[in-house]
């Protein structure tokens, strides 16, 4: 399978992986490591189009982009089609490519509230939010859904069709309900009814866990694209595996452990650039367990990194444990 360019829009897209957004993981730092293991679209944390018109101080740090991870996407997520569509067009002069709606997200917080995942429940009002955002911007405007909401939604093509003649330039499907949050089978089957129904490109999400299922999954369903999500946590290099697979047809060897010190290092000293010491240790504990995961002794490395505060203690911490000692693989990096 070659590897080649695609489009949103007019947004050219120079590979088939996507870093899926994920609240708390992608922020600036986590998604320019990506992008330099060779993410071909960068997704960002999904904003509250409310907390935007509300000038929420929060939000600004959650779209700040860097000029080396385009092309970008930003996500955003509520339920108020009006409101959407001027938020969209009060943001876009911001630097990203393509704006993104979130009609997935299973958590009750925002379930709740009627936005995210709730929305599939209300077909009619999807395509008002869409055609809402897409009349207002010139960016190219996509959605992230799900499969249905208890159950996997027999006519999930119908939301496909209403997106696409709303004025969306793409779909990325999480082949899982929100019933399921993150757990269990994902069905690759409806990607591929959907992919079959929509004329505009399709991302796949839902059990891409390395590059071969990347590869099955673009075989079996005919997406567009992999969205690659918890199974880049703590591995980046995930990416440049798949990437290698499709456009080389080779696999990448693991990922030595001395590489994965270096990223952690690495990692650390982007979310210091970006929150400052203190937050940015903090913030990097959740990373450090992801990174260290199934490697020997790592539970006693993850509980002397929950009392992490500064670099110089994480350098040290990481110099005194034995898996990263030798150039050898015993975290397997996939």
């Amino acid at each position: 399978m070659r590897e080649r360019k695609w489009k949103i829009g007019q947004v050219e897209i120079p590979n088939r992986t996507v870093l899926a957004p994920m609240a708390g993981v992608t922020d600036l730092a986590f998604r320019k490591l990506c992008k330099e293991q060779g993410a071909g679209l960068i997704c960002m944390e999904m904003v509250s189009a409310k907390a935007i018109s509300y000038h929420n101080r929060n939000t600004a740090s959650l779209m700040q982009t860097d000029p080396g991870e385009h092309p970008v996407s930003l996500q955003l997520f509520g339920r108020e089609p009006e409101l959407m569509g001027e938020v969209a067009a009060m943001i876009e002069p911001l630097p990203f490519d393509i704006l993104d709606i979130n009609m997935g997200c299973p958590v009750p917080k925002v379930v709740n509230n009627g936005e995210g995942s709730a929305l599939l429940k209300d077909p009619e009002r999807i395509g008002r939010i869409v055609r809402c955002i897409a009349d207002a911007v010139q960016k190219p405007v996509t959605a992230k859904i799900r499969i249905g909401f208890e159950t996997i939604d027999p006519d999930i093509t119908r939301i496909a069709k209403i997106i696409e003649a709303s004025g969306a330039a793409a779909i990325a499907v999480h082949a899982r309900t929100r019933q399921q949050y993150y757990s269990g089978k994902a069905d690759w089957e409806s990607i591929r009814k959907i992919k079959e129904a929509v004329s505009i490109p399709v991302i796949g999400n839902g059990d891409v866990t390395d590059a071969s299922s990347a590869k099955q999954m673009l075989e079996e369903t005919g997406c567009d694209a992999v969205m690659v999500g918890r199974a880049c946590r703590g591995n980046p290099w995930i990416f440049r595996q798949i990437r290698a697979l499709l456009e080389e047809g080779r696999e990448e060897p693991p990922v030595e452990n001395t590489r994965i010190r270096e990223m952690i290092l690495a990692h650390a000293a982007a979310q210091i650039r970006l929150q400052g010491e203190k937050t940015g240790m903090k913030e990097m504990r959740k990373h450090i367990a992801w990174y260290t995961a199934g490697m020997p002794h790592g539970a006693a490395l993850r509980r002397q990194a929950n009392q992490l505060e500064t670099y110089e203690q994480l350098e040290r911490l990481l110099d005194n444990f034995g898996a990263f000692q030798y150039n050898t693989s015993l975290c397997v990096k996939k």
